[in-house]
């Protein structure tokens, strides 16, 4: 591997670690398991087994990151779920 590109992969690893935002879903005690699951569904795309993962971590452990991505990406996502009710943050 040459100079040119070892320079080119750590410019690649630093932006992923720049763009990488985590969306964080934090228990409450008023949403049922099922509205998280379809929220988590409907806004993140997740597959139902997911879902249902992380709203077990999120009532088990208070929170749990349900989204990793750009902040074009992520922004939006917790907007939508923030609508909904749910307390969400970008970390």
């Amino acid at each position: 591997m040459n100079d040119i590109d070892t320079h080119k992969e750590e410019s690649e690893v630093i932006s992923d670690l720049l763009n990488r935002n985590t969306l964080m879903l934090i228990n409450d005690d008023f949403h049922t398991f099922d509205f998280v699951v379809d929220a988590l569904v409907d806004v993140c795309r997740h597959d139902p087994g997911q879902a249902e993962q992380c709203a077990y971590i999120t009532h088990y452990k208070g929170k749990c990151d349900v989204k990793n991505g750009e902040m074009s990406t992520i922004k939006p996502m917790r907007d939508r779920l923030a609508d909904k009710g749910l307390k969400v943050n970008i970390v």
